[in-house]
């Protein structure tokens, strides 16, 4: 078994549970599930029937996930933050073929006790404060509060609220640059340093034996442009031929003991290779 599960949680057979995730006390996982990699599921959570997680999804304590919601990558969930996917719920009348979808899509936050009406999908990298009452469409990176949920503000990927200045703006943690368009759109401009260190140590947290097993038959072209999207490499190998240790490493845990293949790797990516130990 390649994830963690407390000896309490439940897991129905027909679940997906992706590895390296950790489900924790009195929790359950029903049929047809779907959970992801690096996924950490708290405590007396459910979740549902064709549920859809992707990887390192954190959902906290007292959460209930259901048939209809899709969470996609590093989606966070508060602490006992609700779901819906009935509009008109009556206990007499049976609407199991009526559930509305709801996706959160990636890197975005939910806050606790927030509570998300089902058929209104959550943008990337939103920010929904706790408590909050969503009853419509969240756009990516808004900042929304309130019962109804109010859009207040925008936020950076590394969740801080921006602060525009001729329609631009800076991520005081990560560097991320932004610019505000119509007043409705906001588009990152520019990466931050801090955010490629976060590119890198995911690239190495996601590898393993099992998923790596064939790379030595791979040429270095082809494992590169495997591994990393053509933005991120390009800006890797400039953040990263600056210390060689972190090359070394990422050469050494992408490439095991194969000498004559993490040569061409080098080479052929101009990795800086002085006093470099491959």
């Amino acid at each position: 078994m390649s994830y963690f599960s407390h000896e309490t949680a439940v897991i129905d057979e027909g679940s997906q549970i992706g590895e390296g995730t950790k489900i924790w006390h009195f929790s359950h996982i029903m049929t047809n599930a779907q959970i992801g990699e690096r996924c950490n599921i708290g405590q007396n959570v459910v979740i549902s029937p064709e549920v859809i997680l992707g990887n390192n999804v954190k959902v906290q304590n007292n959460v209930s996930i259901y048939t209809g919601v899709t969470c996609e990558d590093d989606v966070f969930l508060g602490p006992s933050c609700v779901f819906t996917n009935i509009i008109n719920p009556r206990s007499a009348v049976i609407r199991k073929e009526s559930y509305l979808k709801t996706t959160v899509k990636k890197g975005a936050s939910i806050g606790a006790n927030a509570t998300i009406i089902c058929g209104n999908d959550i943008g990337e990298y939103a920010f929904i404060g706790a408590g909050t009452v969503v009853t419509k469409e969240v756009l990516p990176f808004s900042l929304v509060v309130g019962n109804p949920a109010k859009h207040i503000g925008w936020m950076s990927t590394f969740g801080h609220r921006l602060n525009f200045e001729e329609e631009k703006a800076k991520c005081p943690e990560s560097g991320e640059e932004y610019i505000l368009k119509n007043n409705k759109e906001l588009q990152k401009i520019k990466k931050g340093a801090k955010e490629f260190t976060r590119a890198y140590e995911e690239e190495k947290s996601r590898m393993s034996i099992q998923r790596f097993k064939g790379l030595g038959e791979m040429n270095p072209e082809e494992l590169w442009n495997t591994t990393l999207d053509p933005e991120t490499r390009n800006l890797l190998q400039v953040q990263y031929s600056k210390d060689i240790k972190k090359d070394q490493d990422l050469i050494h845990t992408l490439m095991g003991n194969d000498v004559a293949l993490r040569k061409d790797f080098i080479v052929s990516n101009a990795i800086n290779v002085q006093n470099l130990d491959i």
